[in-house]
């Protein structure tokens, strides 16, 4: 336009931009009559939403069900979701037949996406994980912080999460480029030794480490808890898991005769997810196999040490493992509840009958029609 405005003709114009005759007069007429605003470009097609055979709160119980249950929980095949199986479960509850990229555009719009699940043990108890969360975790934080005042031991109490890890030489992890159809080779020691670890590591970026060739067992727990308590000059609060090391006679002799060195304290059974030290061994386990390759049990060790050394050096490295969704509650200094609050339907087992019940925070809108027949599908 502003070609034009300048005295341009309409030949050159079309020429220089490439555009027909036509098109440079229509511009033109529509300049003239209402200016700029009139050409800016809009957005063309339907809205978004416009149309849409299931409704907001349809969509938004389809979202609760694949965020909440298995397919084999509703009468489908299969532990993981696939927009197949989430088309037969609209199919069943909506008498709606949709295409499966048609599936996969409602599963976007309600933010969900196609991901690797973590791995949960069948035996955990979510109760115990909710009493860690709201009783246990406060309790111990709140002793460390009566440690501090009372100024036990030196500076008072320090919070370290431990656990122990095992490197085999033969793992292999990581990716590598190769020619297609033809899997790439990686060439390590035919011979099969171990070396394990523990480590414990703290919201003020310490870390801490032992490695060794034995198995884990209550004297090795001891070596590690001698060491640990010598590093400090107050009182350790130790979160662990409940391995049979852990509870044993002999370790419980050690702490009774050092109790202003180091407390126990036991995370929920088969909750691993609940220690940041878990993201250190899944960070071992996944660096040094693809970047070293050690022809013998004490080039491995060496190695496993090589890397504690390094994170330590790195405190940004060792905060970093207390940022995962599952252990952000660490640094949390007033956690939230962890019960289930405002969503649309809630699934409970009493027995062998599943109970549905509407649950406070509801979806306005929500059809209760559709939770009925989603009773029905779980109750078959």
């Amino acid at each position: 336009m502003a070609a034009l405005v300048a005295g341009r003709d309409r030949e050159e114009v079309a020429a220089v931009f490439g555009v027909s005759l036509r098109a440079v007069g229509t511009w033109w007429a529509k300049w003239q009559a209402g200016g700029r605003e009139v050409l800016a470009m809009r957005p063309r097609g339907k809205p978004v939403g416009v149309h849409q055979v299931l409704g907001e709160a349809e969509q938004a119980a389809v979202r609760q069900a694949v965020l909440d249950h298995r397919p084999c929980d509703v009468g489908l095949s299969g532990q993981l979701w696939t927009r197949r199986l989430i088309g037969g479960l609209i199919a069943k509850l909506y008498r709606v037949q949709l295409t499966e990229p048609g599936v996969g555009k409602y599963l976007r719009r309600g933010g969900l996406s196609f991901q690797r699940p973590d791995k949960r043990a069948v035996e955990q108890h979510p109760e115990a994980v909710r009493r860690w969360h709201e009783e246990t975790w406060p309790a111990i934080r709140a002793k460390v912080k009566r440690d501090v005042r009372a100024k036990v031991k030196g500076d008072g109490g320090e919070i370290l999460f431990a656990d122990q890890v095992g490197i085999r030489s033969d793992q292999v992890t990581g990716r590598t480029w190769g020619e297609k159809g033809r899997t790439p080779v990686v060439r390590r020691s035919g011979n099969r030794f171990p070396v394990n670890a523990m480590s414990a590591v703290s919201t003020k970026s310490r870390m801490h480490f032992m490695v060794f060739t034995e198995s884990f067992t209550a004297e090795v727990m001891g070596r590690f808890l001698d060491r640990l308590a010598g590093h400090f000059d107050h009182k350790v609060h130790l979160v662990v898991d409940g391995h049979s090391a852990h509870r044993s006679k002999k370790l419980r002799d050690w702490l009774a005769a050092h109790p202003d060195d180091v407390e126990l304290h036991f995370l929920p059974p088969y909750a691993p997810e609940l220690n940041p030290d878990e993201l250190v061994n899944a960070d071992l386990k996944h660096s040094l196999p693809k970047q070293h390759q050690a022809r013998d049990q004490a080039e491995l060790a060496t190695e496993t040490h090589r890397f504690f050394h390094r994170h330590q050096r790195q405190p940004h490295i060792v905060r970093g493992y207390f940022g995962g969704p599952h252990v952000r509650y660490i640094l949390d200094e007033n956690p939230t509840s962890f019960r289930s609050i405002g969503r649309v339907v809630l699934f409970s087992f009493n027995g062998r009958e599943p109970v549905l019940e509407l649950v406070a925070g509801a979806v306005d809108g929500y059809d209760t029609a559709v939770v009925e027949r989603l009773r029905r599908l779980i109750c078959r």
